[in-house]
């Protein structure tokens, strides 16, 4: 990682990067990003003048920055985020996507949906009395935001400390050390390593170290980076943001594309939203979507309301399509080249799971909800075929009669509703999943092999798996 200050790189040799703003309610992730926002330049001071008169006129006055990315009506008037918003912000090395997710448990598919398509996280935990507890408790979101945000692939976290204009007394440094001993101790058990996670003091209210280093707490001598790659450090979250490192690309291989969402924009047409993983996308290609087995080509393609010749992995992109109705398509659908191994429904899969949290036992027929990518499917664990040793992979057992918290073990899934997931070794990111019921996160698990629809035997699929 390069320390020397180098000059801007032009806007158009930016690397992009996409970065899932999580953790707890109320937490401050809409107005710390808003406000993030507005000191980079991406947020017009006459459009936060206009925020600032709608919500004083509500009586919420302190949520103007937020209103920036709580766009609908019934997020400004309950006062939490309830869809994941975007926002494009630029540093100096990096053109950034900030996927602003809701932290309220009833909105978890939401905040999933963006973590599946982040390169990096900012964990916002709060430093205001009472609520860093409430969010690291058992049936705070801060420990399971974290836990998702690993398990779907998000190895680069940034711990942002928010307000601390609101600690006791203000601006704390105790405050601050005592929240980063205690989120650490979990982020390490999770797998984050901790040198390479930068922790800092902000206000996302009053804007302390967001663009510009706070004298109103001159104990905090910046934050530092320890990774493999190099060491990094700094004042600000900008900088933070700055110094994230781009995941590898893969362009050469078939694309893929889960939607996040589906438009219909009027004298447009269709208008699917998405981040590519993998492969390229173009005007004039012939797409095809699975499950639905649909196929359309591709009229335009943009990127935050600029239009693309040529689409690489990493771009949140909206691609207008021909002949498909809104009705067709949906979250969780996947967008491929119909003429280079385009995607398929899954008919079952193998995958390798650990068992997190469940207070009973688990048997085959349980049927948990499964987040891959952007879908959110209920799956039948159909057969246990093996217990297996988590840390070593060695068999345990044959065919076990049930599984419990902290067991790992080899299984066959079969999706209650059509859906498309890949091999974990081909598409990382389509391959790795968290399964949920009462609520919580019972089981994480990466898939070894897929059988497409009506194609195979399961038992064949079984010995393909243990081979791997």
């Amino acid at each position: 990682m390069e320390e020397e200050e180098a000059a801007a790189v032009p806007a158009a040799r930016k690397l992009q990067l996409s970065v899932a703003v999580i953790g707890h309610v109320d937490s401050g992730k809409s107005t710390t990003a808003g406000h993030l926002l507005y000191l980079s330049g991406a947020l017009d001071p006459r459009q936060l003048q206009k925020f600032e008169a709608e919500a004083t006129q509500m009586g919420k006055g302190s949520f103007k920055f937020a209103w920036a990315l709580d766009r609908l009506r019934a997020e400004r008037e309950r006062g939490v985020s309830i869809d994941l918003a975007l926002g494009r912000l630029h540093t100096r090395r990096r053109a950034l996507t900030l996927l602003d997710a809701p932290g309220h448990r009833d909105f978890l598919k939401n905040m999933l949906t963006a973590t599946a398509q982040a390169d990096a996280a900012v964990l916002v935990v709060s430093a205001a009395p009472g609520e860093f507890e409430a969010g690291v408790s058992r049936q705070g979101q801060t420990r399971e935001h974290a836990l998702l945000a690993y398990t779907l692939g998000v190895k680069q976290l940034v711990l942002c400390v928010n307000k601390m204009d609101l600690a006791e007394p203000p601006y704390s440094q105790r405050r601050f050390e005592e929240v980063v001993r205690g989120v650490g101790l979990f982020l390490r058990k999770i797998g984050y390593s901790l040198p390479a996670v930068p922790c800092l003091p902000v206000s996302g209210w009053a804007g302390d170290n967001l663009a510009l280093p706070s004298q109103k707490m001159s104990w905090f001598k910046g934050w530092q980076v320890k990774r493999k790659e190099g060491y990094g450090k700094g004042q600000t979250l900008l900088e933070v943001l700055d110094s994230l490192l781009p995941p590898v690309r893969l362009s050469n291989k078939p694309l893929r594309l889960p939607l996040q969402d589906v438009y219909k924009i009027g004298g447009v047409g269709t208008v699917p939203v998405g981040k590519i993983e993998t492969g390229i996308l173009k005007p004039g290609m012939t797409v095809s979507f699975a499950p639905t087995n649909l196929s359309a080509e591709v009229r335009s393609i943009e990127m935050h309301h600029e239009p693309l010749e040529v689409a690489f992995p990493g771009y949140n992109i909206g691609f207008n399509v021909k002949n498909i109705a809104v009705k067709n398509l949906r979250r969780g659908h996947v967008a491929g080249n119909s003429r280079n191994d385009p995607p398929a429904a899954a008919a079952h899969f193998i995958a390798q799971v650990i068992i997190l949290n469940h207070p009973g036992f688990i048997r085959a027929g349980y049927s948990p909800v499964i987040d891959c990518h952007t879908a959110h499917v209920t799956c039948q664990f159909a057969e246990l075929y093996e217990k297996i040793d988590r840390r070593s992979g060695q068999k345990l057992e044959d065919s076990p009669s049930m599984l419990k918290s902290g067991d790992s073990a080899l299984i066959r899934l079969i999706p209650r509703k059509p859906m498309c997931v890949e091999r974990f070794f081909d598409f990382p990111s389509l391959g790795r999943f968290a399964a949920r019921d009462l609520k919580q996160t019972v089981a994480v698990g990466v898939i070894k092999s897929v059988e497409k629809k009506s194609t195979g035997s399961a038992r064949k699929q079984v010995q393909k798996a243990l081979l791997i």
